[in-house]
């Protein structure tokens, strides 16, 4: 029998943690709650957890800095949990390394169908090499999404599912545009609380570990999105 996933709830008001582990462990998850940032950093090396719930108001080291630390050693998904809605906080969440954000107060369906999207997202799909493997292959560059890796110039490069899938489906579609909104459609799935500046982060994160090639680039069509420039 399979083993059950984890998940490590991170919140100081035990309350909302403990009805969100009610949710959560309905759903057939293994769940571990904690309090604080130094007892999350704790319980991340202990329990080993396949996905966080990271609240951002915490006593001590705040939800922030815990994605940050764990960003330094794991690509494990976070999704962040907060009452600040400003698009700032959203913004800086996702450039420190967080899979999604989610407002409180919150729809107990919504969270529960957000933690199994990004959890499909983050477990590779097992295919048969009958299947075929689903890769797209540059100089200097090959992205697997069969077995979710990046080879860039020879070298193995660590990226979160979502930023691998963006690239692959960039990749996979060379020269043709995609406006933010549809980014945002195919690779997450769903309506984004949010805004398009989502796309954008990403995309930054994604030139910053996979610089431009002679022949290929992720280019900026102003105004409208993003493409995969393969050059003639």
């Amino acid at each position: 029998m399979a083993s059950k996933l984890k998940i490590l709830i991170v919140d100081d008001d035990n309350n909302i943690a403990e009805l969100i582990s009610l949710y959560l462990t309905k759903e057939c998850y293994d769940t571990k709650i904690v309090n604080d940032g130094e007892e999350a950093l704790s319980a991340f090396e202990q329990y080993q957890p396949n996905l966080i719930l990271l609240d951002l108001m915490l006593p001590g080291i705040d939800g922030y800095q815990v994605c940050r630390e764990i960003r330094t050693k794991s690509n494990v998904p976070i999704i962040m949990l907060s009452a600040k809605g400003e698009i700032f906080d959203k913004v800086l969440g996702l450039e420190l390394g967080a899979d999604d954000y989610i407002m409180k107060p919150f729809d107990s369906k919504e969270l529960v169908a957000r933690v199994k999207a990004v959890l499909r997202r983050y477990q590779p799909v097992k295919q048969t090499p009958a299947a075929g493997q689903k890769c797209v292959e540059y100089p200097g560059l090959v992205v697997n999404l069969s077995n979710y890796s990046v080879l860039y110039n020879g070298h193995s490069v660590d990226m979160p599912p979502k930023e691998l899938e963006l690239l692959y489906f960039l990749a996979s579609s060379p020269n043709q545009v995609f406006t933010r909104e549809q980014l945002l459609d195919h690779i997450w799935g769903y309506e984004y609380i949010g805004d398009t500046r989502t796309v954008d982060v990403h995309v930054k994160r994604l030139r910053e570990k996979i610089k431009d090639h002679d022949t290929w680039s992720i280019a900026t069509v102003w105004g409208i999105g993003y493409k995969f420039e393969v050059k003639e």
